[in-house]
């Protein structure tokens, strides 16, 4: 088995902490909770201290936040019903726009891999997409209203302006851009209750996503003339559950993150539990193979509600959860 081991404990927020996101550079950690600040992170020396508290953005808990990919902006999302838009210069942080439109809680932000769409989702069951501006601004493209219940969380494809969310009314849904507006162009069903995360791999022809039905489920996405003879509907892709992961966790998967290094899946639970997954040499791609490698069952003493690897660095994991803290483990392959 490959070991994953703690090392160091992050304290500074005040109540749950919500979400963690490295930058592209995994140099800096932001994190975010129910105390209304964003915290960030660095190391200096040997240890990890907090560099900057950001405290003036919303006015209810901040639920998620998100890097821009050339890692000068961080974007902030709030039961306020607003989106912050942080800019970075010279280590400095300044609130330079709030987004508002949403009519209640929103549960995610996603930047595109372009940098010029923003994402947001919401209990409202909208997904919102924003266009970034040159000048900084940013102006509602499109609200697409697919979902029948609150949205928990939406992520991009990492080469494709294609957007993948998930809900609570059981469902996945893509959309891309069509004639000038924006739709849903496939909704994948399997889950039997809230899909609470979907993350890409880092090619993007795969998909992982969570569940309060205590699954991990991985589609796998088949291109126009594929051998396999899955059938496509004009240029693009079908995508289809080809492995169930079940029985590892006790309660509710709140978060996935699929490494785009080392290529492993780690998730964080309601079980206060973190596991890593691996996929099986010389797995099939049309039905993978996937084992735990390692896990911890007390990561936490509450929930974890968000865990991410490191963008650069193969095996530094972080976490948090709802006791209030962040951490940071290491992941080491079994010999």
């Amino acid at each position: 088995m490959a070991t994953l081991s703690a090392l160091c404990t992050l304290e500074g927020h005040q109540d749950q902490v919500w979400c963690v996101a490295w930058n592209p550079a995994g140099t800096l950690l932001a994190s975010c909770g129910s105390d209304k600040t964003i915290r960030i992170w660095a190391e200096e020396g040997s240890q990890w201290v907090c560099k900057s508290v950001l405290t003036e953005g919303h006015q209810r808990t901040i639920r998620t936040v998100a890097w821009s990919p050339c890692g000068n902006y961080l974007a902030s999302a709030s039961f306020d019903a607003t989106i912050g838009i942080w800019s970075r210069k010279e280590g400095e942080f300044e609130c330079i726009a709030t987004l508002e439109g949403h009519e209640n809680e929103v549960k995610a932000v996603a930047w595109a891999s372009s940098g010029n769409l923003l994402a947001t989702c919401s209990r409202d069951k909208s997904v919102w997409i924003w266009e970034v501006t040159e000048d900084e601004e940013f102006e509602c493209a499109s609200v697409l209203s697919a979902h029948t219940q609150d949205v928990k969380s939406c992520t991009w494809h990492p080469n494709r302006d294609v957007l993948a969310s998930c809900s609570y009314d059981n469902t996945i849904k893509l959309f891309k851009e069509e004639i000038d507006d924006w739709s849903c162009y496939a909704t994948l069903e399997s889950h039997d209750s809230t899909v609470w995360k979907v993350c890409f791999d880092s090619e993007g022809h795969r998909l992982a996503s969570v569940s309060d039905d205590k699954t991990v489920k991985i589609w796998q996405e088949y291109l126009p003339g594929n051998q396999e003879g899955i059938p496509t509907v004009g240029n693009e892709g079908t995508w289809k559950c080809v492995c169930t992961l079940s029985g590892y966790h006790d309660r509710t998967i709140f978060d996935i993150d699929w490494s785009q290094v080392n290529g492993r899946l780690v998730t964080g639970c309601g079980d206060d539990g973190i596991r890593i997954f691996s996929e099986e040499v010389g797995s099939d791609k049309n039905a993978p193979s996937f084992s735990m490698s390692a896990s911890v069952r007390k990561a936490h003493e509450q929930d974890v509600n968000s865990v991410a690897w490191n963008p650069k660095v193969s095996s530094l994991l972080a976490s948090c959860s709802d006791d209030g803290l962040v951490k940071l483990w290491r992941f080491k392959d079994g010999e």
